[in-house]
């Protein structure tokens, strides 16, 4: 060891490389020593891996010099009527946030009281956008033309570059001379910005070699990933997902200690107008809450919570009582690739019956989009009813300190 940090601290050695002249674990250690002596802070707790770190340095972490620990906890048992998800279940929340676990489990004792949630994914397609610099207008126009009139020699070129993904859509949109071009994807259980980035730069070629359009970047931000969006909201990204239940007046007296108008004009007044007022893009109470919760346990891109907080929440009035909703129009999920295959994350998904492929493909991750549209609506559902029974601040000072 003490060869190998001599050679770090004099620069002959990378902390990138140790991996090409030494096994992971070895690596690793090392790596770690080493920035304990730059720093002067122990990582003894962060050097404490229970997962094996051999898949990991090669596709998830680079540098790696530990893992960080997240507690996780379940809520549930929740009953879920989706297409994909139909049964009962508990939900794995990484958090260290009290009272939100609390919360959740509120919410889905209440739903499964309910009957169950009703959950639908309404659509499904992984986008992404080049953005092409064009002569002029007119070129630009000319360029939207070529490619509505050859959509299909498109398809086929993307379609080239990959097993599962299929090319489902292609929307255009310009800026003077800057045309932006999404391309949407079914990408099967995979999350697919990998798969879709690959097929989109063959897909880009194509389109500048017949055009004449400059390709200034394979993504031009009208994609929009991992940043909060518009287009996202009305156009969706990843899966569309809605989940509802019907709450009777009895109900909601029993579990949420509120009535159902309470909870409306609660729902009304907070996510509705106080939303739309603050300019947000989310029309929630916490869906990000949950989302990250899950996200992490899961193996998601926590990035993706941007997305996936682009939520609205609906409380409708219905015979002696209320139906809830709530809609994610933009939830990037996947139970292949990335940080799905990590152990500790892995068994969540086992947990789920989601974990690896689906028969067909894209059905575990559809199944996963309507369980975590499930658990967003037990944590709207809870926390809507303690605004409106005034309890919020005393849960979080039972919990939460």
């Amino acid at each position: 060891m003490d060869e190998y940090l001599r050679r770090l601290r004099d620069g002959t050695l990378k902390l990138y490389a140790l991996e090409k002249e030494l096994g992971p674990a070895d690596a690793v250690s090392i790596r770690r020593k080493f920035i304990e002596e730059e720093t002067g802070v122990l990582l003894d707790r962060i050097g404490d891996c229970t997962i094996s770190l051999d898949a990991v340095v090669k596709k998830n972490c680079e540098n790696m010099i530990g893992t960080i620990q997240v507690p996780v906890g379940v809520a549930g048992p929740v009953k879920i009527k989706g297409e994909y998800a139909d049964g009962t279940m508990y939900l794995p929340l990484a958090i260290t946030e009290g009272a939100l676990i609390a919360s959740v489990n509120r919410g889905c004792s209440l739903i499964t009281a309910a009957g169950g949630a009703d959950v639908r994914i309404l659509k499904d397609g992984m986008t992404r956008a080049p953005v092409f610099a064009a002569d002029s207008i007119v070129h630009a126009k000319a360029v939207c033309d070529w490619i509505h009139a050859h959509e299909g020699e498109i398809r086929a070129e993307a379609e080239s570059t990959t097993r599962f993904g299929k090319l489902t859509g292609i929307e255009m949109t310009t800026a003077g001379t800057s045309v932006f071009v999404r391309l949407s994807f079914f990408t099967g259980d995979a999350m697919g910005m990998n798969m879709v980035t690959i097929a989109s730069a063959k897909a880009a070629e194509l389109i500048s070699r017949e055009t004449g359009a400059r390709l200034i970047a394979l993504s031009g931000n009208w994609c929009t990933d991992k940043k909060p969006a518009a287009v996202n909201v009305v156009m969706g990204r990843g899966k569309t997902v809605s989940a509802g239940v019907y709450l009777s007046q009895e109900l909601i007296r029993k579990v949420l200690k509120t009535d159902a108008a309470s909870l409306l004009e609660v729902n009304t007044r907070k996510n509705l107008v106080g939303s739309a007022r603050a300019g947000s893009f989310g029309f929630n109470a916490h869906a990000a809450n949950i989302v990250a919760a899950m996200f992490i346990a899961c193996g998601q891109d926590p990035a993706h919570v941007v997305e996936g907080s682009l939520c609205l929440t609906t409380v409708d009035p219905a015979p002696d009582g209320v139906y809830v909703s709530v809609t994610l129009p933009a939830l990037p999920v996947g139970t292949v690739g990335g940080g799905t295959g990590v152990e500790t994350q892995a068994e969540c998904l086992r947990m789920l019956g989601v974990s690896g492929s689906g028969d067909p493909p894209g059905s575990h991750a559809r199944k996963f989009a309507e369980i975590v549209a499930s658990g967003v609506l037990a944590g709207e559902l809870s926390l809507l009813g303690a605004l409106a029974a005034q309890h919020l601040a005393r849960a979080h000072s039972t919990l939460g300190r």
